[in-house]
């Protein structure tokens, strides 16, 4: 039986990476096969392109530029990593993805969420995500939780950071069927209960 693809979305600090270790776990435990990932990276390329789109130092990249190297390391995750691990029936969690494109560049920086829709889905084709769950908190909250070091996206200003909640908020509205909004301001176990609340009505597996 064909796995399934969980992504977990939502802007900076809103606890992404800890709902995937929570829900890691907890899928295990229920016995399924369990493959967690991340954007960008989870592959030898994926993670040079990682650190090259979030370091400090050297040139920055354009929008146009910045877009193009999430899909080439998104590209690569999925063709070497996450289409095997579907085939294996393994249910798949990754940490960011295509529409974190769509809400940073696509609405954000101003390029177009149909744009980068039509660019990923060029390569992403039958490979979108089963469901998505969007963690959605206000960005004057989920900043403060940041570390002290901060990568370039995370170190941008607080407008842009309300425009990229602006722009999940807009897919949700676009992808109502895909797309699954929970609120994240509240602490993380009971965002991990509503996170769960929201696999389970989704039906895509049964826990």
């Amino acid at each position: 039986m064909k796995g399934k693809l969980i992504t977990i979305e939502g802007p900076d600090g809103a606890g992404k990476t800890t709902q995937v270790k929570k829900i890691s776990e907890y899928l295990r435990t229920k016995g399924f096969k369990v493959l967690v990932t991340r954007e960008p990276g989870g592959t030898s390329l994926g993670e040079k392109l990682r650190k090259l789109l979030l370091t400090l130092e050297g040139e920055s990249p354009v929008p146009e530029a910045e877009a193009l190297i999430y899909a080439a390391s998104r590209a690569q995750l999925v063709k070497k990593v996450i289409v095997p691990a579907l085939e294996d029936g393994y249910i798949v969690l990754c940490d960011r993805f295509v529409d974190s494109s769509l809400a940073y560049q696509g609405w954000a920086r101003g390029l177009g969420i149909k744009e980068l829709t039509d660019i990923n889905g060029w390569f992403l084709k039958n490979n979108w995500p089963d469901l998505t769950i969007i963690l959605d908190v206000d960005p004057s909250q989920s900043l403060k939780r940041l570390r002290k070091e901060k990568d370039r996206l995370e170190s941008e200003n607080l407008e842009f950071h309300k425009k990229v909640r602006e722009g999940f908020l807009k897919v949700h509205s676009m992808y109502p069927n895909r797309t699954r909004l929970v609120d994240a301001s509240q602490n993380p176990e009971h965002v991990f209960e509503s996170v769960l609340f929201e696999i389970e009505k989704s039906g895509i597996i049964k826990i």
